[in-house]
């Protein structure tokens, strides 16, 4: 399937942007410029694009949601809603990028 989608995120400092998200959630850079990243997550990929930070938040897939908290806090993500179970049988947690961008990562997987 070709895929169609893509999440994209705004930031301020694009290639700053994309050496936080490597380091705090193990996102793998494909293409960085000044203006504009492709950043590899598993399969998928996130686009970030220079602009005003905010709007939506980006929700990823993750299998040790635990461990990927510890690592988003050590490289100073802003955790903005703690480690919990969902009802609907997910462990997640929420934080927000040094821009202001809010990620979502837990265990459920459409």
């Amino acid at each position: 399937m070709k895929r169609t989608v893509f999440a994209l995120a705004r930031y301020q400092d694009v290639s700053a942007a994309a050496d936080f998200l490597s380091s705090a959630f193990g996102f793998v850079p494909h293409t960085v410029s000044k203006n504009h990243a492709e950043m590899l997550v598993g399969d998928d990929m996130i686009m970030l694009g220079e602009g005003k930070p905010g709007g939506p938040g980006i929700y990823v897939a993750v299998d040790d949601p635990d461990a990927h908290h510890d690592r988003a806090l050590a490289a100073g993500a802003r955790i903005t809603m703690e480690l919990v179970e969902q009802p609907y049988g997910s462990r997640e947690y929420a934080c927000e990028d040094p821009e202001g961008n809010a990620w979502f990562f837990g265990t459920y997987r459409p």
